[in-house]
């Protein structure tokens, strides 16, 4: 399901070309098990899948990703809708909004951090009306991005 959602044109546009199922699966199944791993969830509304959405421990991510973040309480999350027409519904932005305060619930989660292209203009807005403030413009190993934070 989660790759056929990524070779939707209204995700890949934003995540990038699929990976293969076995790299999907080694990322998103296997490696859930390892400590710092990067957790994935599947979002549903009334009853069917409608979205992705992960997290992962910001801190000694690794691969050229947040080497200036020192705290381990730090969150970051990345996540799409799966179907082009529950697009600017408010689905994604409670999706987040639910998801985020979720995370801050735990008291070891200290900032939650997200890394939308500054091109993404409903992506930057989803993550506005779900709590998020812009940082600022950084670059990534994925290239420019805007970093938002979201605080309790």
């Amino acid at each position: 399901m989660l790759h056929g959602w990524l070779l939707r044109p209204h995700v890949a546009q934003w995540w990038g070309p699929a990976e293969s199922m076995d790299q999907l699966h080694a990322d998103y199944v296997a490696d859930q098990r390892s400590p710092g791993a990067t957790l994935a969830y599947i979002a549903s509304f009334d009853g069917a899948p409608v979205g992705f959405i992960q997290s992962y421990v910001a801190m000694g991510s690794g691969d050229g990703w947040w080497e200036d973040v020192t705290d381990p309480g730090v969150r970051g999350i990345d996540q799409f809708l799966a179907h082009g027409e529950q697009l600017n519904r408010g689905i994604g932005r409670a999706m987040v909004r639910a998801f985020t305060a979720q995370l801050l619930a735990d008291t070891v989660v200290t900032l939650v951090q997200t890394d939308p292209s500054p091109d993404n203009a409903r992506a930057i807005r989803c993550y506005v009306h779900a709590g998020f403030r812009p940082v600022g413009e950084i670059r990534t190993p994925d290239g420019l991005a805007l970093l938002m934070h979201r605080t309790r």
